[in-house]
């Protein structure tokens, strides 16, 4: 494969796009895109992740469902960089968002409930962070609402210097385009940082059925080159290098044990969406078959 920048992997291969779970009771059938995406970051102590982590996450979705709370949200776990749990959480607006929030508090027993879930997750957990992004139409290209079907989440990260959004804008456009004319299957969807991150920070996802997609995305790397042409390719590596301050790309898969979803987004696959809890451990099972005296 050719030698190409973070940037470029980010706009011209990203297959199959993005984004979540419903995030009202009263969701459609095929979720939308998010106006609001909230994305808590769990970075888990090393040996800690895995099922070890999906157990304890397990308590929130008993909590959850138990109190039948309308937000769902879906879980994901890193591929790559350092080891860490996404849940990303979407809302119309932070109106709704708020509504939520309020609904949440009137609830005391959902709030014990999670009060306990926290103290044992929190002993796998080496930080926690969260960051909220809105969703920019303009720099998105093919999104999709629905993706009940996908496994694996691609994330690109670009942080642009101060003073080069609209350089930045012309050049997602420009690969925008050059995306149409090679006909390659790329899709992403884009969110602008609005609260916990650096300004500047846009991410942008792009969901897939399978990792053949990312090599069929890699693959397509040629059809985008030949659409901007030699002189074009030139001028967007020279942009690039002028509005990026730096670059990167992340790979999660989506963790059903991990998920709180709706029943429109489970029914889809329920063998997949709807696993069994996660099984005790092989030292509490051993306990339990223990003759008491």
């Amino acid at each position: 494969m050719n030698k190409i920048s973070p940037f470029l992997l980010g706009l011209s291969l990203a297959v199959a796009g993005s984004q979540l779970a419903a995030a009202q009771e009263n969701a459609p059938a095929t979720p939308s895109i998010p106006k609001v995406l909230q994305i808590t970051r769990e970075f888990t102590k090393p040996g800690k992740g895995g099922q070890a982590h999906e157990k304890t996450e397990y308590g929130f979705i008993q909590a959850m469902e138990r109190a039948k709370f309308p937000a769902y949200y879906l879980g994901m776990t890193s591929m790559s960089g350092k080891g860490r749990a996404l849940f990303f959480t979407q809302y119309d607006s932070f109106e709704t968002w708020e509504k939520d929030n309020k609904l949440f508090d009137k609830n005391p027993v959902l709030a014990a409930d999670f009060e306990r879930a926290n103290v044992t997750d929190g002993e796998l957990l080496d930080s926690v962070d969260s960051e909220v992004f809105t969703y920019d139409a303009d720099l998105s290209y093919r999104p999709h609402g629905d993706i009940s079907d996908a496994r694996y989440m691609e994330i690109s990260i670009f942080k642009v210097k101060p003073g080069h959004g609209h350089e930045f804008r012309e050049l997602v456009k420009t690969a925008i385009e050059a995306n149409k004319k090679g006909g390659t299957s790329a899709h992403w969807a884009t969110f602008e940082a609005a609260y916990g991150v650096e300004d500047g920070t846009y991410n942008m996802l792009s969901a897939d059925k399978s990792m053949a997609e990312i090599d069929t995305g890699m693959a397509e790397g040629k059809q985008f080159e030949a659409a901007m042409g030699e002189e074009g390719m030139k001028k967007f590596h020279e942009g690039v290098a002028s509005a990026m301050e730096w670059s990167r790309s992340e790979l999660f898969a989506f963790s059903p044990h991990m998920s709180y979803l709706p029943e429109t987004w489970v029914k889809t696959d329920p063998a997949y969406w709807k696993p069994k809890a996660p099984a005790a451990s092989a030292a509490k099972a051993a306990e339990k078959e223990k003759p008491k005296p």
